[in-house]
């Protein structure tokens, strides 16, 4: 089986999308498929799979310039001619992805999608709410044009089914136990940030950016400090509110963009993780923060609650409604034990994720989809 990929996220631009790719790589590549990826990123020479990448023409995203949105270069169907493809996995509802349908009902080969940000929602973020209908038209036009769809969490599925976009399937998100683990906990990075026995650190990890609701954190802090709190917070991440959260939270950390050990340390070494975003479709900072033994409140939206299990693994509050978050988060800082105990659920939770399991069953699917495709090719 020959999969051709096609995706706007790819390494050495990270973030959930990036990450997920990478992980199903790593399965194919351990499970001996062969695939090609189209995508204006090229991950650098150690990653095991960047010599199956071909670059594509790019511009930058309007909304926020690091990401790119590919365009279709001369002689890209003559190649994929040649490389005869059986699948296309459409990674973005894009105009390369638009193309790439168009080439895959030519060449009668299967195409399938997945859905992983929530693009759509993000318009009202940006002044453009009455513009959200005519963006899930556009989507339900793309998507009803694949042989399969798959979405990250059981919530997202309930909302695509919503909007006209039915049949979905799950494609959950695993862990890298050995990467998240409560054994990154370091005493002198809590120690750089003044959190201590009394002084509890509450981490969010995001890039800071307006569709991660991040004004909603800034009024859940104000609501605590005004009762007294005396947590440490600390953002860890990038992005274009940086400056706007800096002057709006005097007294948080913000730690920049982390990866690697580093990333695995802050997480670690936090006693409370919240995350106010409405517009996950899974929430892998979530999991990862689960992983590391700490327990998480996040928002009755999206992919997130379907991670945490209220009272057991974290909290879950109502969405775009600060004092509730207040509540809940307030709750666990002000109770170590509890919090304790929750954040060895969290770290068991994490453990029933296992990435070579739930890509195997993606591979399955493909297989299907590819074996129905042969069946009535021949039959034809």
């Amino acid at each position: 089986m020959r999969i051709a990929y096609f995706t706007e996220s790819l390494f050495p631009h990270v973030d959930g999308v990036s990450r997920t790719l990478a992980q199903l790589f790593r399965t194919l590549e351990h499970r001996g498929v062969e695939f090609r990826v189209y995508s204006p990123f090229v991950p650098e020479n150690s990653v095991s799979w960047s010599g199956r990448v071909q670059r594509v023409p790019a511009i930058a995203f309007p909304l926020y310039r690091d990401y790119k949105v590919s365009i279709p270069s001369p002689g890209l169907a003559a190649e994929l001619d040649e490389y005869q493809p059986d699948l296309l996995h459409l990674v973005s509802p894009t105009p390369m992805a638009a193309w790439a349908q168009r080439y895959a009902a030519r060449a009668g080969v299967p195409v399938v999608s997945s859905f992983h940000t929530h693009f759509v929602s993000y318009l009202r973020y940006y002044g453009m709410p009455a513009l959200e209908e005519v963006g899930w038209a556009l989507l339900r036009r793309f998507y009803t044009r694949c042989d399969a769809v798959y979405a990250p969490s059981p919530a997202i599925i309930q909302e695509l089914a919503e909007h006209g976009i039915e049949g979905v399937e799950l494609w959950s998100r695993g862990i890298e136990l050995a990467r998240y683990s409560p054994a990154f906990r370091d005493v002198a990075l809590r120690e750089r940030v003044g959190a201590d026995a009394e002084h509890p650190l509450l981490l969010m990890v995001s890039r800071l950016v307006k569709e991660k609701d991040l004004k909603d954190l800034v009024a859940m802090h104000e609501i605590l400090r005004a009762r007294g709190s005396q947590h440490r917070l600390v953002l860890v991440g990038e992005g274009p509110m940086r400056e706007e959260l800096e002057a709006a939270l005097p007294d948080a950390y913000f730690a920049g963009h982390q990866e690697g050990e580093a990333l695995s340390r802050w997480y670690a070494s936090a006693d409370v993780f919240v995350f106010p975003s409405t517009t996950e479709t899974f929430g892998n900072v979530v999991l990862e923060a689960l992983a590391s033994g700490v327990p998480a409140v996040v928002v009755d939206r999206g992919g997130p609650p379907g991670l945490v299990r209220p009272g057991v693994t974290g909290r879950i509050a109502r969405a775009n409604d600060p004092a509730d978050l207040a509540e809940h988060v307030g709750a666990l800082l002000a109770e170590p034990e509890l919090r304790r105990a929750m954040g060895q659920h969290a770290r068991e939770s994490a453990s029933e994720r296992d990435w070579s399991v739930i890509n195997g069953r993606l591979i399955e699917s493909y297989a299907a989809i590819v074996g129905t495709s042969v069946r009535l090719r021949a039959a034809s």
